[in-house]
């Protein structure tokens, strides 16, 4: 099935409807026991199954690859002298400063402070950065930073799950391997994941690599132009280590298959192959955006949640298992009942 007919770089054809309640507000417990969708992105044929069933798509020899990043307690609540509240989004270091998403933004100018409950720690607004609410911040009379954000600091749930923070989300909102600080959204394809199931992948001969893409603005962002490929994207940091690329490389010269969990898998990788040379190690900054078009080459497989309508993640699944395959699979979850977002169930596409 080709996508005819379909005006792929029109942001409305990637929009759908989503019943309030298919949004999960809550995670499944336990992790593996999450709903799987599998789309076999040769002929579209879809099958329901429940995510430790993974292993029966994956065979000896293929390598499962995580993205290790972990995400930081991002979203910091203070106030102006003024009194009015502020809320704000850590997104990445820089040297001595953040970039942030602030809101209400509008009065929050260079030379702005911001004050926080029960500290002397202030946060100073820098610059105002080319991005809706962007501004660049810098702590003062902050002697351990790390310390100030983890106590000061919530786990920045996306706003669509519809409640606060709460302390179950700081183990449910990370991966269970995640030990590289500096996202500040989950990577949520690894949510599912249980040393339970990672122990049965890896006794049947599977391996798993990992890297590190910390998830900010480029992966979150909202796309607003009606025409995707005036899309900027953000970016964001990565790293891969010279075991991950010679793993890689050894998989994809026996001619075993390479399995992504997550969009941000797929984004670092994409960045570091090359067809000629393979895998190569590095780090860096990426700001890869893939949508249909783009021919997807470092993966054979992809695991991902499901992701916002109009969104760059929509966009990336759409080029690796073609639209008309991917939305189709949407609406088939839709009626079927799976849960979407982060917290939500996922799809492993073949």
């Amino acid at each position: 099935m080709q996508d005819n007919n379909i005006d792929l770089f029109n942001l409305q054809s990637y929009q759908f409807n989503l019943p309030v309640g298919s949004i999960a507000q809550y995670p499944a417990e336990p992790r593996d026991s999450s709903g799987l969708l599998v789309l076999d992105k040769k002929d579209g044929r879809i099958e329901d199954r429940v995510f430790t069933d993974l292993i029966d798509y994956m065979e000896a020899g293929d390598t499962l690859v995580l993205n290790r990043t972990r995400v930081i307690p991002a979203r910091l609540f203070g106030y102006k002298p003024t009194g009015g509240k502020v809320e704000i989004l850590l997104l990445r270091k820089i040297g001595d400063k953040w970039e942030t998403l602030v809101q209400p933004a509008k009065r929050l100018k260079t030379g702005s402070i911001i004050n926080f409950s029960g500290s002397d720690t202030r946060a100073e607004i820098i610059q105002e950065l080319d991005m809706r609410g962007g501004r660049l911040i810098r702590f003062q009379d902050c002697t351990d930073e790390d310390s100030f954000i983890n106590n000061t600091g919530h786990i920045p749930l996306p706003p669509y799950i519809n409640r606060n923070d709460e302390n179950l989300d700081k183990d449910r909102y990370q991966t269970i391997y995640a030990n590289a600080n500096g996202s500040s959204a989950a990577p949520t394809a690894g949510l599912h994941f249980t040393d339970r199931l990672i122990k049965r992948i890896q006794d049947k001969g599977i391996n798993t690599a990992t890297l590190v893409l910390h998830v900010g603005l480029g992966t979150f962002r909202p796309v607003y132009s009606q025409d995707i490929r005036k899309h900027d994207m953000h970016y964001e940091y990565y790293q891969i280590d010279a075991d991950t690329a010679d793993l890689l490389n050894r998989t994809r010269d026996s001619g075993n298959n390479i399995i992504a969990v997550g969009t941000t898998v797929v984004r670092t990788l994409e960045t570091m192959y090359d067809e000629k040379h393979g895998f190569s190690a590095g780090e860096g900054e990426t700001n890869k955006f893939i949508y249909p078009g783009y021919d997807i080459k470092s993966i054979d497989s992809l695991i991902t949640n499901f992701h916002l309508p109009g969104s760059s993640l929509l966009m990336l699944v759409a080029a690796f298992a073609g639209f008309t395959y991917t939305m189709a699979a949407y609406k088939h979850a839709v009626e079927n009942r799976y849960r979407f977002f982060s917290y939500g169930d996922a799809m492993y596409i073949k």
